[in-house]
């Protein structure tokens, strides 16, 4: 395979010392076993001979902790596809070979899947990341060499044109460039079907089966394939048929609102503005600061591009203000997630105020149902959909226009697709995430912050006319059917350390749960991998029905009360969802329901980081 990686050439050290030096460097604890293993196969067999000589000269030099971070384990495929931190070298890291591994293992079992039956096609599309576009380029030219023709989104585009691609050129699959909001060290591939979603079962694992055995890395020259047509450039085409079909989702009425939009340093301006002035949006403007497309995020707090970070929003607030905008809206860096902040009132130099996004997804879903019922659209057949994770105040919402909610979901976008899909996408009314994913219309099959934009900036348009905040809009959906809190701890653990602790402490959650969290005591834990429920007072299990996942939820005995707790499929943490509610005759005097909920919360998750610091 030829790569961008750049071996030394005359290693300070042969093969068989840096063998002995690894296993000295294990009695020592300097390396861990998974570690040694890994770095042995690097050193010893054929498929990895174009790095032996980086890897060996990373031994000679002592750099032990380094050699350990980016090889203790082999890098997984999360909810979303590939990701972690760029280094030249390892197993555990995002490099030439890990890139070129999934590329390979997706096109070996898609050939084999299709059994030579058709011309086999995949769409490719990147982020403004660090070098993004140096393996948008290897990926396309080992789909190539396989067999593929490569529909090429040739500049920085959003996940949601890369699903929306897939579909409407007909491909047999897809490959997505980025990290998401990930931190800047970071890249990824995100794998997608045919359908536009991301991989499910069968097929994830019968790609991952082929990554790990992947032994040669066949690669055409990127610039052959594009001057004998194996890959085309479709651009234009995307941009522009995307565009017609994201518009179909918006809604009559006014627009009259003052926009202020921050594509976070990513790739959102070029499909949320061109959407939005589509949509009627003539007061609309990018946040200068944010504009510029880095793969360093300079200009956001700690240079995490994440529009779930309240913190992303202070410099913006302060120009929105001064300058008498009525919203912000912000789109991570591949633009499928959506952050929002508006004034509490309807002065725009007033104080400002983020939202989470469960509250989000409450704010939309009301919107877009009651537009449906107003279209004349809703029947008894519609439905929205959720994950477990996600509040439910969107299900009471749903239940009160007419329509279903399916929520019963594992975390990950990819899940509501195969919702839409299963459930029947004509009947599809709206799909949300408490991590700012939301998607209304049926020409994707993942999250798109541009649509959640132009949505956004319709509600907010609609209130203004009506004399109402934001704020204000939200209080009344908290009043009608309660108040809910939720809040995301995420504890960090990385290395081999961290994934040992992690699988401790979700073992515990499973065998010996707390007995109460907040002063409340656990009625029960629901664990959907065991695919048991366990009532806490007397030990005995029954069965659940439900998704298999590494998720488990604590039911507290006050209805609407639970905390889940789950590893991230995308970064080495745990993250806890804690959820409270009160109903809505507890919900009238708003800042006394506000008070006893925000203590609630605070006490279980006290209890939460207790228990999670004694048992990891």
């Amino acid at each position: 395979m030829t790569s961008g990686s750049n071996p030394v050439s005359s290693p300070s050290m042969t093969v068989d010392e840096a063998l002995a030096a690894i296993d000295q460097a294990c009695q020592e604890k300097k390396l861990t076993a998974g570690a040694v293993e890994n770095i042995r196969s690097w050193l010893t067999e054929d498929r990895y001979r174009e790095y032996r000589g980086q890897t060996i000269q990373h031994i000679a030099d002592g750099m032990w902790q380094k050699l350990d971070d980016v090889f203790w384990t082999i890098i997984p495929f999360g909810t979303g596809g590939r990701r972690g931190r760029m280094y030249e070298i390892g197993s555990n890291a995002i490099n030439d070979r890990t890139i070129g591994e999934s590329a390979q293992g997706l096109a070996d079992y898609v050939v084999q899947y299709h059994g030579g039956a058709k011309q086999l096609s995949c769409a490719i599309a990147y982020d403004t990341r660090h070098k993004s576009r140096h393996f948008t380029e290897l990926c396309a030219g080992i789909m190539v060499a396989a067999g593929f023709k490569v529909y090429l989104l040739d500049d920085y585009r959003a996940t949601p044109q890369l699903s929306f691609a897939v579909r409407h050129l007909n491909c047999d699959c897809g490959i997505m460039v980025t990290a998401s909001h990930n931190p800047p060290s970071d890249n990824a591939v995100k794998v997608y079907w045919s359908t536009g979603g991301q991989v499910l079962p069968p097929h994830d694992k019968a790609i991952i089966d082929g990554v790990m055995s992947c032994q040669e890395i066949r690669v055409t020259p990127f610039a052959e394939a594009m001057a004998d047509g194996r890959i085309e450039v479709v651009t234009e085409q995307i941009d522009t048929a995307f565009i017609d079909a994201a518009s179909q989702c918006a809604f009559e009425g006014s627009r009259d609102v003052k926009v202020l939009y921050s594509p976070l340093h990513g790739v959102g301006e070029e499909a949320v503005v061109p959407l939005m002035k589509r949509d009627g949006f003539t007061q609309l403007d990018v946040y200068e600061g944010h504009r510029e497309k880095s793969g360093d995020f300079p200009n956001v707090p700690g240079h995490v591009s994440n529009p779930e970070n309240a913190a992303v929003f202070e410099a913006p607030i302060e120009t929105a203000r001064a300058g008498g905008y009525d919203l912000i809206l912000a789109t991570d860096p591949d633009c499928d997630r959506l952050g929002v902040a508006a004034p509490l009132t309807t002065d725009p130099s007033g104080e400002w105020g983020t939202f989470t996004g469960n509250q989000i997804a409450a704010l939309l879903a009301d919107y877009v149902l009651e537009q449906t019922v107003k279209s004349g659209k809703l029947t008894d057949r519609s439905y929205v959909i959720k994950t477990l994770v996600t509040t439910e105040l969107v299900r009471r919402i749903a239940e009160s226009h007419g329509a279903r909610c399916v929520g019963d979901l594992l975390v990950g976008y990819k899940y509501i697709a195969e919702a839409m899909d299963r459930e029947g996408p004509e009947d599809f009314v709206y799909g949300c995430e408490e991590s700012h994913g939301y998607l209304v219309g049926t020409y994707a099959r993942d999250k798109d912050g541009a649509v959640a934009c132009m949505l956004m900036g319709e509600l907010a348009a609609k209130l203004k006319a009506e004399g109402k905040s934001m704020h204000e809009y939200m209080a009344g959906l908290y009043s009608k059917h309660g108040l809910h809190r939720e809040n995301l701890i995420n504890v960090f653990m990385e290395g081999s350390e961290g994934m040992a602790a992690m699988q401790g402490l979700m073992k515990a959650f499973r065998a010996e749960p707390p007995k109460s969290l907040g002063g409340i005591a656990v009625a029960q834990v629901r664990d959907y991998g065991s695919a048991t429920i366990l009532n806490v007072a007397d030990g005995s299990t029954s069965p659940l029905e439900g998704p298999s996942g590494n998720l488990v939820i604590m039911d507290l005995e006050m209805d609407g009360n639970y905390v889940a707790v789950r590893p991230s499929g995308t970064e080495p943490k745990v993250k806890f969802y804690v959820f409270t509610r009160l109903e809505a005759a507890e919900s009238q005097d708003a800042s006394a329901a506000d008070i006893k909920l925000s203590d609630r919360l605070r006490a279980i998750e006290e209890d939460v980081r207790d228990f999670a610091r004694l048992h990891s």
